[in-house]
């Protein structure tokens, strides 16, 4: 899934010379959905094409430079997630980290500082890794949640096209309605100068928010996680594979029995029940409250989507779960 088109009406050179780098080209076999586009849920079959790390990144960075213009900026937005691992925040959740989904960013430098073509294209532009290792330190690229960046609007306009949710043309119309605005501490931020695109594009997040931790995407990704973690201990696959690419590890699980028997067990994975024996899983609840512009935020202007925020982040995540998987 795409949308660099509605992003920007061309690559520019320095970001198409830097998406060709191997570090980057490994994200194309990196999925934004976290290993649950290979069960069978019927959420997750409403997927309508493959959507990697790569085709993020790379909408991210053609984000960043359409709202900033910004060389620096813009190689940071793009290298941001070049130290996911395979299956992405599923690598979070084996490591215990279901809640915040960091605990895998930390290589993002290292991977940057040894990377020969990452190296030559700063060079190039008379930048150092410090200048892009880090895009929390760009407000646009990144901020807190629940405030909006382009990381956020990339990945939320990419899955709400991708899930059937809206149209591109819807998404266009939301993204024709943002600028650059500054935040209750002045600092930049993206913002809505529509009310009703902001309304529009606030409800979508809570929509995409309760996909993300929903009893199919957490019963998938810590089904997965747990498989990943008996592979790695029974020495089947090493904690370095990981940072290889999905097709590379789902044919190291297949080659062990074992491990073939499970893998082929999670892609049939349909439906939830719930009983003595499941499994429970806390997980991070996403959603945005964007700036409208001389307004403040929706939650502040809007009571309906104030209270859809609070019932969401008031839902329990306690229910014990049991995949049901269909018959071979």
């Amino acid at each position: 899934m795409r949308l660099w088109d509605l992003y920007s009406p061309a690559v520019p050179p320095f970001v198409a010379e830097a998406m060709e780098v191997p570090e980057m080209r490994r994200l194309q076999r990196v999925g934004m959905n976290c290993g649950c586009e290979y069960t069978s849920f019927p959420l997750f079959q409403r997927i309508q094409e493959p959507y990697s790390r790569f085709d993020h990144s790379v909408g991210v960075a053609l984000l960043v430079w359409r709202f900033t213009g910004d060389v620096r900026q813009t190689l940071a937005g793009l290298f941001h997630d070049i130290a996911t691992p395979c299956f992405a925040h599923v690598v979070d959740f084996m490591l215990g980290d279901s809640m915040t989904q960091e605990a895998t960013e930390d290589g993002t430098r290292a991977m940057i500082e040894r990377s020969a073509g990452i190296q030559g294209v700063l060079r190039k532009h008379g930048l150092s890794t410090d200048d892009v290792a880090d895009y929390h330190k760009y407000p646009v690229a990144d901020n807190d949640s629940p405030c909006l960046s382009a990381d956020r609007l990339e990945y939320t306009l990419g899955n709400l096209v991708n899930y059937r949710l809206i149209t591109r043309d819807r998404a266009k119309w939301m993204l024709d309605a943002l600028t650059v605005l500054q935040d209750e501490n002045g600092q930049d931020e993206l913002g809505f100068v529509s009310l009703e695109a902001a309304l529009t594009f606030a409800g979508g997040t809570l929509n995409m928010g309760r996909i993300y931790v929903c009893e199919p995407d957490r019963f998938s990704m810590q089904t997965l996680a747990e498989m990943l973690a008996r592979a790695r201990d029974a020495g089947v696959i090493t904690m370095e594979d990981l940072w290889r690419d999905e097709p590379y590890v789902i044919e190291k699980l297949c080659m062990d029995g074992r491990f073939a028997d499970e893998w082929h067990r999670y892609r049939r994975y349909r439906e939830i029940k719930h009983g003595e024996g499941g499994i429970v899983v806390h997980a991070k609840k996403r959603y945005i409250d964007p700036l409208l512009r001389g307004q403040g935020r929706v939650s502040r202007l809007d009571s309906a989507f104030k209270g859809r925020v609070d019932s969401f982040l008031a839902d329990s995540q306690d229910e014990p779960m049991i995949g049901v998987a269909s018959p071979v």
